[in-house]
């Protein structure tokens, strides 16, 4: 019987709760591969999840990305064999592990001259700013973008995107060493908010008087109410994350006031839903990271029994970049 080692969750609670375990996996069934796992992201819903802000049946394995090489292919799977370097997402959570059985529809090929560390470091957060560049609000040259969590791994592939989509891009970060990262990866300007008590006035004065087209905000509570007067007449807030707590419970009537603005909580999952638009939605973010678009940076590198220092830093927001566990 095939064994992995993998990070089980018994109850919620902070990053000691985190118990790596070996855990029996077997042959793949119908429609499956098992891969020998090489690379795992991270990405801040695991905090959230890990934490029971999103609580979850328990208990529960946790992560929802990784890279790794194809040991073996179940009844039935097409296009994929034993030796393929692949990458995955939403593949139901347990990523956090070395060996693991996969459903072939949520694989896909790592490109040649991408490192199963990229692909890891990248496939979910790229994902993610895939569908709101492209989707969520199709970025057009003229369009002044301002991202939350500028420094951050999405934010970091939100900002050099949009800007090769030939967008204003400002960001907003905590500290000036951040800002630094926050400009490297394509802001016009970056604002720290530590030294700013009026976001929206750092905004205009960045951009000569102009308001955001549309603000990506990842951030939650500390930020949502700036954010809606960051907004344009008539723009679009888009809360794709809450690093620092909920967002406030809003009036509807207040967009209104506002500018009549548009409001959106957008997921990567539903962008992603059945395999044929999943792959092509990669196939895109591929595209970008060929063309220099987007760019992977990996910030820091855990070994996987390390995994709560990773959840440490991450909370503790020491880090710019990806975070990489290696099993």
């Amino acid at each position: 019987m095939t064994t992995a080692r993998a990070v089980r969750l018994d109850s919620f609670g902070g990053p000691e709760v985190l118990k790596l375990t070996t855990v029996e996996i077997g042959d793949p069934a119908a429609g499956q591969v098992r891969l020998r796992q090489t690379a795992v992201g991270f990405n801040y819903i695991d905090v959230y999840q890990r934490s029971g802000f999103y609580p979850l049946p328990l208990p529960t394995g946790l992560g929802h990305e990784a890279a790794g090489v194809i040991e073996a292919v179940g009844p039935g799977v097409d296009g994929f064999e034993p030796g393929d370097r692949v990458v995955y997402m939403n593949a139901g959570l347990g990523a956090y592990a070395d060996r693991r059985i996969v459903p072939a529809e949520k694989l896909v090929h790592i490109p040649d001259g991408l490192t199963d560390e990229a692909a890891a470091a990248v496939f979910f957060k790229g994902m993610t700013a895939q569908y709101l560049v492209q989707k969520t609000h199709r970025v057009t040259p003229g369009d002044i973008v301002l991202v939350h969590a500028a420094a951050g791994g999405v934010g970091q592939i939100l900002c050099r995107w949009a800007k090769a989509l030939g967008a204003t891009v400002i960001g907003t970060v905590g500290g000036p060493e951040k800002c630094a990262v926050a400009r490297a990866a394509g802001c016009d300007a970056a604002i720290d908010y530590r030294a700013t008590t009026d976001l929206p006035a750092a905004l205009l004065d960045a951009t000569g008087g102009r308001k955001a087209r549309v603000v990506y905000d990842s951030v939650g509570r500390d930020t949502f109410m700036q954010s809606l007067d960051c907004a344009a007449p008539f723009g679009l807030v888009v809360l794709y994350g809450a690093a620092s707590g909920p967002a406030p419970a809003i009036e509807p009537e207040l967009l209104n006031k506002k500018g009549c603005l548009f409001l959106t909580r957008p997921s990567v999952f539903p962008h992603n839903a059945d395999p044929a638009t999943f792959r092509a939605n990669a196939a895109d973010l591929f595209a970008a990271i060929a063309s220099g678009a987007v760019v992977p940076e990996i910030g820091r590198r855990f070994a996987l029994a390390d995994l709560p220092a990773a959840h440490r830093a991450a909370e503790a927001r020491e880090t710019t970049g990806a975070i990489v566990l290696i099993p």
